[in-house]
């Protein structure tokens, strides 16, 4: 049967939607496929529909079980023979399914890449006559997308072994994302790709900064009472207060995250799809399994972490093509956190470097100068004219020459060798009275108190707008300080100018009673690389992450930056024995690769002796030939000079019972010198 016929018996559609028919052409017809297209686009018709047609069961690889239930049960209710094994079956399901199997008469079979794990599982494939391999979600298998999930990583091993065409299908894929879907899912050989519009016409984009952000949530779904909508939030805790405050208000609404046991989440889940006008708050743990058309609204309370990820919870509104609208939040300490996630996550430098870039980017939509919509299409390399459906169409933003103080900003950087954060740069620009800019000397740079006409918090705000424009990025390496990117060059040098806006810098005002910090904003992203570290040899020892080291401890290296390992061990919290197991791995982190150091001097990291065995080696290196340089090579062993380093009353009798005649008469002149004047 063809494609359109079933298309029109079993589905009930009398037409393909744009983009659709070519996807099921290529699918259908065996060819590897990578499909991108808009979340609400009908991107499982483009696989369900193929599977109808192939003869064999076709394996749909999906991240959720909500959504794969939710799937089977429509095609079931269709008359398609499908079944997903799942956690969540119950035995009569599983049976059903496994009969279905056994009968050749399954046509979609459902599962989570966590099955792949088992040897089972792809000896059970290998016998049930798989014809295609089916991947939704495929952005997960990436880990420079969100979503990451490591299962994924199997299902390139698992078509090899099949040998069976496959279909990978996502919503979000941005340049290197899909170079590592091709690497990881097909081989590196480039599939028939597909790479459909991102628009979604329908949904009215607007970003506010936060001023009262509760009352601005309980505004904005006020005036939508009795329409389905999302509240995303940054915090388990913020989903539950804020759907207290907005039952309170009057509305229907639950809160939704990772800690709640599976069966009050199924319990929401299920609430959401059948309830109207509910709301529900929530982490980003909501969503990705909601195929719910109806939802007129989305709101975020907090920034997300990536465009990627604001690209993905947004669609979630307006999947039936009719009007919804979208609020997003933002504010410094937003901004603040979403740095930490990245720099306290385990990746290498050059994936949070690229986090980092991915991050500005959504600052760069939440401070643009023109039509949202044109700059979200931009990042995903499409080109078009303004959409007249989004905050700054409806209202254009106020904007000024903001090329002084960025050229100001961006000298400061660079008088400094973009050694330092924004803090400590607004500091500079301030003209403040900081022990730091003492020490460092930096009440002596031009650009001291050169930045007067406007405050702190401005100040935040145009740091914020140049990274919007990419004009700066942290840098992994030098734990969050602010290096310039090439966009900056030409406006440092006077060659070109740029535009700002004047609203978001005088909204830059206080979001309620400030984040109590840990350290100080300079010291704030090497913190949280001395806690990725700890994360790290915790995961790896199976022990929690305090029996490594205490925060206070990480606190004081954060502080005081020991560069090594005496200085290390002077540190609160760091013992000879934990110096010796993790000195190396933390200093590493502050200061680089750290020196070796024998076992013997170890033992006198931080203590005066660990300095006079060394004044000790260097007295021997001068004489290890002799005061002539002719004699024959002598040196006394690591124990022997720490022994020496340590003597209470240095004399030539209790030197030459530690060391001996021989090495006495070469060194013990040298030796006593060192000691005495110790």
């Amino acid at each position: 049967m063809q494609a359109a016929t079933l298309l029109r018996d079993i589905f009930g559609y009398d037409a393909f939607r744009p983009g659709q028919e070519a996807i099921v052409d290529a699918v259908t017809a065996g060819q590897d496929t990578l499909a991108i297209m808009p979340t609400g686009g009908g991107k499982s018709l483009c696989f369900q529909l193929p599977a109808l047609v192939r003869p064999g069961v076709t394996l749909v690889i999906s991240p959720l079980i909500a959504l794969m239930r939710d799937q089977v049960r429509a095609l079931q209710s269709a008359g398609v023979a499908a079944g997903a094994l799942t956690s969540g079956n119950t035995e009569e399901e599983t049976d059903a399914v496994w009969q279905q199997l056994a009968a050749g008469t399954l046509k979609l079979l459902y599962m989570a890449p966590e099955r792949l794990a088992s040897g089972g599982t792809h000896r059970m494939l290998s016998q049930a006559n798989v014809s295609l391999i089916a991947v939704d979600e495929a952005h997960c298998v990436s880990q420079w997308g969100h979503d990451f999930r490591p299962d994924y990583l199997r299902i390139g091993e698992l078509r090899h072994t099949l040998d069976v065409p496959l279909a990978a299908f996502t919503a979000t894929a941005d340049a290197e994302t899909r170079v590592e879907i091709t690497e990881k899912l097909f081989g590196g050989v480039t599939p028939t790709t597909f790479l459909h519009g991102f628009d979604r016409p329908n949904i009215h984009l607007a970003f506010a900064v936060k001023d009262g952000p509760r009352n601005q949530i309980l505004n904005f779904a006020a005036a939508r009472k009795g329409q389905s909508g999302i509240v995303y939030c940054g915090t388990r805790a913020k989903t539950e207060t804020l759907a207290q405050a907005l039952g309170q208000a009057g509305h229907t609404a639950c809160a939704y995250h990772g800690g709640m046991e599976a069966d009050q989440r199924r319990h929401v889940e299920g609430r959401f799809q059948q309830e109207d006008g509910l709301i529900v708050t929530a982490t980003v743990a909501f969503g990705m399994g909601i195929d719910k058309p109806d939802i007129r609204w989305v709101a975020h309370a907090d920034l997300p972490k990536s465009i990627e990820a604001y690209y993905q919870e947004i669609g979630r509104a307006g999947r039936d093509g009719d009007p919804a609208e979208t609020l997003t939040l933002f504010g410094p300490d937003d901004i603040r956190y979403r740095r930490q996630q990245i720099d306290e996550g385990l990746a290498p430098p050059e994936r949070r470097a690229a986090d980092h870039g991915r991050l500005n980017a959504l600052l760069g939509l939440a401070e643009a100068l023109k039509c949202r919509r044109q700059n979200l299409l931009d990042y995903f390399g499409e080109d078009t004219t303004p959409c007249g459906n989004c905050d700054l169409c409806d209202k254009p933003a106020e904007t000024f020459d903001g090329t002084t103080p960025v050229r100001m900003a961006l000298s400061a950087a660079l008088r400094t060798e973009e050694w330092f954060g924004a803090g400590h740069l607004i500091d500079i620009l301030l003209g403040a009275k900081t022990d730091k800019i003492r020490q460092r000397g930096h009440d002596s740079l031009p650009t001291y108190g050169v930045g007067k006409d406007y405050d702190k918090r401005q100040w935040q705000a145009i740091f914020r707008q140049m990274m919007g424009h990419d004009l700066m990025r942290p840098d992994p390496d030098r734990h969050g300080a602010l290096r310039m990117t090439e966009a900056a060059r030409p406006i440092l040098r006077g060659e070109a100018g740029i535009e700002l806006r004047r609203d978001t810098i005088t909204a830059a005002r206080g979001t309620g009673p400030a984040v109590r910090q840990m350290v100080s904003e300079e010291d704030a992203p090497l913190l949280s690389a001395l806690k990725a570290k700890r994360r790290a040899l915790a995961e790896k020892q199976g022990v929690p992450a305090y029996i490594i080291f205490n925060d206070r401890t990480l606190i004081e290296m954060a502080e005081k930056r020991p560069m090594t390992l005496d200085d290390l061990a002077r540190i609160g919290g760091v013992g000879a024995k934990k110096l010796d197991t993790y000195g190396r791995d933390f200093l590493s982190v502050i200061a680089g690769e750290a020196e070796a150091l024998h076992p013997a001097r170890m033992k006198l990291a931080g203590r005066t002796e660990g300095a006079v065995y060394d004044r000790l080696l260097a007295a021997q290196a001068e004489l290890q030939r002799g005061e002539d340089g002719t004699g024959k090579p002598m040196t006394c062993s690591a124990a022997q000079l720490a022994k020496v380093a340590q003597l209470r009353q240095p004399d030539r009798d209790s030197l030459t019972r530690l060391i001996g005649d021989r090495h006495a008469d070469r060194f013990g002149d040298a030796f006593l010198a060192v000691l005495q004047g110790a």
